[in-house]
């Protein structure tokens, strides 16, 4: 064997041994350094603010993810949720409707509910619901577009919550959803073993073997979170500056037809706030409102931070199940609009 095929398959397996996320990162950035090195830094720079933006998110879920897994509440808190799915369902869709976490803000506190132990359908109604409608979203759409608009996207945030989480209600019971979860979510450094239960201690800080379970459960959350939100944020940069939501929304002016705003909106990036004067101008242009609705709501859902961490946090089915209730929850919300302003 020669010595530079010893030597690449030593690369090789060397590579192999690498985390894929991390492996797909920095190979990015080496693509972007060597073609193209003004992006490679105009990348770098808009991921790095993203990531400080969200840094106090990330840095709170975690510890609350790793303090109910060392205090050995997370078995507590599902058994809690989970003796009413239906209460369950409707609490997490009306909290995340008028929750302040944007797509990429919820995400950290998506794991840390998972972590908990938090039914999947209470924890998907709040998923899809959060992104779409927060406070301060919510004034500036009233002061841009008025307020049935905005009224509209409020009842559209809870009404998708309560879709998602009941339809997934419906697969879990019927077990189609069992083990959606990818290995180690929802269970972590504390997970006890079966009819061997851990008995819930608060003060984890006086406990050794629980300090240890803290520290062991912080340190894999955060860079399960932190490598695929700043994955996330890198090719979120290069859609910002190749594909920038000015283009995307151009192409929804006029009667544009509720599906094709439905079909842009799921791929599409165009961040919530930046989205209200371009589809106020689009609106004023003749844009259908139930349209701009659409894709509003499918944009905000599947946002690509959001729609990477799902996929980072469940099995492939489960991530295709989240974008089938994104596009139906888009176009639901739609047509029922429409329906509304004909009335």
């Amino acid at each position: 064997m020669s010595d530079v095929t010893l030597a690449t398959r030593r690369l090789g397996a060397a590579l192999w041994r690498i985390d894929r996320v991390w492996l797909a990162f920095g190979l990015l950035f080496l693509a972007l350094a060597l073609g193209m090195p003004g992006q490679a830094l105009t990348s770098a720079r808009f991921t790095l603010e993203s990531f400080l933006g969200i840094l106090p998110f990330l840095v709170a879920s975690v510890v609350l993810a790793a303090w109910l897994k060392a205090a050995g509440a997370d078995r507590l808190i599902g058994a809690r949720v989970s003796q009413s799915a239906v209460i369950a369902v409707v609490a997490a869709a009306a909290f995340g409707a008028f929750s302040p976490f944007c797509s990429c803000g919820v995400v950290p506190l998506i794991a840390a509910l998972l972590a908990a132990g938090v039914p999947l359908p209470a924890v998907m109604a709040f998923w899809l619901a959060s992104p779409i409608m927060d406070p301060e979203m919510f004034v500036l759409m009233w002061a841009q577009l008025g307020l049935p608009f905005t009224l509209a996207k409020a009842a559209a945030a809870l009404g998708v919550g309560l879709l998602g989480g009941f339809a997934t209600l419906g697969l879990e019971r019927a077990g189609l959803l069992s083990g959606a979860l990818r290995a180690g979510v929802g269970c972590g450094a504390s997970c006890s073993t079966p009819g061997q239960p851990i008995a819930l201690r608060w003060a984890v800080w006086r406990d050794a073997r629980r300090r240890e379970w803290f520290r062991t459960e912080a340190r894999q959350v955060a860079v399960f979170l932190a490598k695929w939100l700043l994955l996330a944020f890198a090719i979120e940069s290069l859609m910002v500056a190749w594909v920038p939501g000015e283009v995307i929304a151009d192409n929804l002016g006029g009667g544009a037809a509720i599906p094709l705003a439905v079909a842009l909106g799921v791929p599409a990036y165009l961040n919530g706030y930046a989205a209200i004067p371009l589809i106020g101008q689009l609106m004023s242009s003749g844009m259908a409102p139930p349209a701009a609705l659409a894709f509003l709501v499918a944009g905000g859902i599947t946002s690509l931070p959001a729609a990477m961490a799902v996929y980072a946090l469940v099995r492939p089915r489960l991530f295709l199940w989240y974008l089938v209730l994104a596009l139906t929850g888009s176009l639901v919300v739609g047509y029922t609009y429409r329906l509304w302003l004909a009335l």
